[in-house]
């Protein structure tokens, strides 16, 4: 069920984007090469905390940190530990989320440490970009399938590929909700409901160098690495769908 924020529900979300923002920012200026992914989950949990509200991810589905970090090969979901140190030449991708007075946010990053090739860095540019070509067409009366349409006309003429085992979604008092927003269109694809006005999206491209396959780690059951050990990159945002342009919680 697709749930349409009333103006307080609004307001809650857009405080709670509002400290991610400033989490994304205060982090992305963190990280650097030498520093574990447990310091810099420890370190976007306090300004969090700080800032009288609560790590969405910290205990969601039983996942035991604030913070997910992934770094090179590792898509998505990736655990902050003690003895992952970052190198110089890493990306690094930040997701998280926020949730104020029961509200979320949820906005993912992907950050080049240091120098690294021109390869990985048009990966990270061109994920970004295709995460604003999508919310070109977030308008009132257009179809979800029209935000997969967006990304992968961007990203296709770039041989990228394109993760279609893990998607977008609503968000709102729960950090996911209804409805699913895939990455990767398909002519067959339906074209799923129409975006209404009040409607609240995550909407996250995660974009590989080579193949769009993936695969779960055996060992810790959350890491999600691209299947051929080629660098992935991660963007996100939480995005308000109103009468006009959309609006962006989390910049």
């Amino acid at each position: 069920m697709i749930s349409i924020k009333s103006n307080e529900e609004i307001e809650l979300m857009r405080h709670a984007g509002k400290v991610l923002a400033e989490v994304h920012e205060k982090v992305g200026e963190f990280i650097k090469e030498g520093v574990t992914t447990a310091q810099i989950n420890e370190f976007a949990q306090k300004i969090i905390e700080k800032n009288h509200c609560t790590p969405s991810f910290l205990g969601l589905y039983d996942f035991p940190a604030a913070t997910c970090i992934s770094i090179n090969e590792e898509v998505i979901h990736g655990i902050p530990s003690k003895k992952r140190i970052v190198k110089e030449g890493d990306l690094v991708s930040i997701d998280l989320g926020v949730c104020y007075k029961g509200y979320h946010s949820d906005a993912a990053r992907t950050h080049v440490v240091g120098k690294a090739s021109k390869e990985k860095t048009d990966l990270v540019d061109r994920t970004r970009e295709s995460f604003f070509k999508a919310l070109d067409v977030c308008r009132e009366g257009n179809h979800i399938s029209d935000i997969a349409r967006a990304i992968t006309d961007y990203i296709t003429p770039f041989g990228y590929g394109i993760v279609y085992d893990y998607v977008g979604h609503g968000i709102g008092s729960q950090v996911h909700e209804d409805p699913e927003i895939s990455n990767y269109y398909t002519k067959d694809m339906k074209k799923g409901v129409k975006m209404r006005e009040g409607m609240v999206l995550a909407i996250e491209p995660m974009i590989n160098l080579g193949t769009p396959d993936v695969i779960t780690d055996d060992i810790d059951g959350w890491t999600v690495t691209t299947a051929d050990g080629k660098v992935s990159c991660h963007y996100e945002n939480t995005v308000l769908i109103t009468s006009s342009k959309p609006e962006i919680f989390s910049l």
